[in-house]
């Protein structure tokens, strides 16, 4: 006797050993990545910008170590030139080895995630490595979460793609080298792993299946990273006493980055437009950026690479209003010209600074407004979440990700206030062109959603006329009087009954042709009866029945239309055909389309 407890329980823990070592595998290369990632910027960026250029940038106080923020203004013109080689060594890289790596990578991986079937090609974690850290290394204004978005997903789509894994496996293992990536790099596990889950999609869905492999991939490369390099949250700020008072100062963060985070949106596209748009091979469209770029690092260098150490700076109060303004809308149009260029990089990191820099301006406003605010940092890390909610529409994700670089989660709750705003009042725009609006949009569970709407739908829904398309044959009547009825009647099938009206079972017409026209029992056509080749074994439909189990049976039978019985099984009152169910399904999508628009 089969132990039908003891075959779940089985099945139970192979499934999730199966899952936990797939995460952990690619935490532990997502981890790595992310330090070779960053080892790879720091050496680019001290041969570039230091001994090239002459310049030494504030970096954050948690990536300092025991080094003391300094900064020296070295030579303008060689930092033009430092990232304009950085372009023209970026766009050789990208466009001759794998153009998926151009621009900012997340979404790249969207898309590999609802349309390629989470497959990514294994040269483009090695080239997206490459040349974002030489383009961000150089001086280009970019982030690091596009890159390692890629270098994890990656690896997570290899993986399965090597274990011969199915698509929905290899989606899953692709988002978990996401939150790998982002978790460690931005030393913010769970908010890592959140992101990997809320970025694909711009409505308030999440991709459910991943999370808990997102989650273990992301702890994992978390700990390798800090392995190589810290644990240490990136910024370090003062710490925040919740005062419920300053809760509508929150709300007018929220409320105010959101025309920001619009600009930074519609700037990005119109400039990636416009490129794509230029008649120059594509090797030379990052150099033509990153020169541009440079043209503004000569008045601006504090929007050169991720711009981090300014922001750290502006959070103990070492920014003025003006420069916060200069940086923030600097930082726009040199990302913009970075990114939309073809070069490769991260729309994260800018959207921090661009965010956290105009809440700045805006807490040194309050300060004079209200004489109990004494530091602006609390609105700086408020705008930051804001900002990229508004613009990424991951709010869940960058409320955590905030407090995570920070180790302040004394503001998660005015973090959550200023996000949640922003979110709900930004609209349909995203810097994230491939995100879809919900699960039911995405291409990857398209067939997930057919099944979803079929089982809510039921077989009387679908019966237009129930009546017109039934015409009965009884049992006794000879085939060949049944086959010129059915060429009249233009029928796919007819309901056969006994003497006494009960349903026996189904005729198809085109069965009726195979006997009549060359079948084996051809020679006897003038003899049989309708009982004699009428199908018993057809599954009948009831009119609760679902459609979805309609649409099975066609497809497990062969057939293009069941009879619809009454309660008792004795009366065919309607025939459904698989033409009904598609024609229903259509206009059920029609309504919902038109519902979420």
């Amino acid at each position: 006797m089969l132990d039908v407890k003891k075959i779940k329980r089985d099945y139970k823990i192979s499934h999730v050993t199966k899952w936990f070592v797939l995460a952990v595998l690619v935490g532990i290369v997502a981890g790595f990545g992310s330090a070779v990632f960053t080892w790879a910027i720091k050496i680019t960026q001290e041969f570039a910008i230091e001994r090239f250029a002459h310049y030494k940038f504030p970096i954050p106080f948690g990536e300092a170590g025991r080094e003391t923020i300094r900064i020296v203004m070295g030579d303008p013109f060689l930092l033009l030139v430092s990232v304009t080689i950085g372009g023209l060594i970026a766009g050789l890289l990208i466009f001759n080895f794998a153009p998926e790596a151009a621009g900012h990578g997340t979404d790249a991986v969207i898309k590999a995630f609802h349309r390629y079937r989470g497959y990514v090609r294994p040269i483009v974690p090695v080239i997206k490595t490459i040349a974002s850290a030489i383009t961000i290394g150089t001086g280009g204004s970019a982030g690091r979460e596009g890159p390692i978005a890629q270098i994890g997903s990656g690896f997570g789509s290899y993986l399965a793609t090597k274990l011969k894994l199915s698509d929905r496996d290899r989606r899953i293992l692709l988002i978990a080298g996401v939150g790998g990536g982002i978790g460690s790099i931005f030393r913010a596990p769970l908010g890592g792993a959140l992101f990997s889950v809320e970025v694909l999609y711009k409505g308030a869905d999440v991709e459910t299946e991943a999370v808990i492999p997102s989650i273990i991939s992301a702890i994992v490369a978390y700990a390798v990273f800090g392995f190589f390099a810290t644990w240490k949250p990136i910024f370090i700020t003062p710490k925040y006493r919740f005062n419920v008072m300053d809760l509508i100062y929150f709300a007018i963060i929220g409320v105010a980055v959101v025309p920001v985070a619009y600009l930074y949106v519609k700037t990005f596209y119109f400039t990636e437009e416009k490129f794509e748009k230029l008649r120059i091979p594509a090797i030379f469209k990052p150099m033509i950026g990153a020169a541009l770029v440079g043209i503004i690092l000569i008045f601006l260098p504090h929007v050169a690479g991720t711009s981090y150490g300014w922001l750290q700076l502006a959070m103990v109060g070492k920014i003025g209003i003006w420069m916060m303004l200069f940086i923030s809308l600097g930082k726009i149009i040199a990302t913009s010209l970075t990114i939309g260029s073809g070069g490769s990089g991260g729309v994260f990191a800018p959207s921090l600074v661009i965010g956290g820099m105009f809440a700045g301006m805006i807490g040194k406003l309050f300060v004079h407004i209200d004489p109990r605010i004494t530091d602006i940092s609390p609105f700086i890390l408020v705008g930051m979440g804001a900002f990229f909610a508004a613009a990424a529409k991951v709010p869940i994700a960058t409320i955590v990700m905030v407090a995570e670089m920070t180790g302040n989660y004394d503001l998660l709750v005015p973090i959550t206030l200023a996000a949640s705003l922003a979110f709900l009042i930004s609209g349909d725009w995203t810097i994230y062109h491939e995100q879809v609006q919900t699960r039911f949009d995405s291409p990857a569970h398209r067939g997930e959603f057919i099944v979803d709407i079929l089982e809510d739908i039921k077989v009387k829904d679908a019966l237009s006329s129930p009546q017109k398309n039934v015409v009965e044959i009884p049992e006794d009547m000879k085939v060949k009087d049944a086959l010129k009825k059915a060429a009249i009647r233009k029928i796919a099938c007819f309901p056969v009954v006994s003497k006494e009206g009960d349903l026996k079972g189904v005729l198809y017409t085109d069965d009726l042709r195979s006997v009549v026209f060359g079948g084996e029992l051809e020679n006897l056509k003038d003899i049989l009866i309708v009982g004699d080749v009428v199908r018993d074994n057809i599954p009948y439909l009831t009119p609760e029945d679902s459609l979805q189990k309609a649409l099975s049976i066609f497809i497990k039978e062969g057939v293009d239309a069941l009879p619809v019985v009454s309660e008792d099984g004795k009366k065919c009152i309607g025939i459904l055909t698989r033409h009904d169910v598609m024609s229903t399904y259509d206009k059920e999508m029609v309504k919902r389309v038109e519902r979420n628009v």
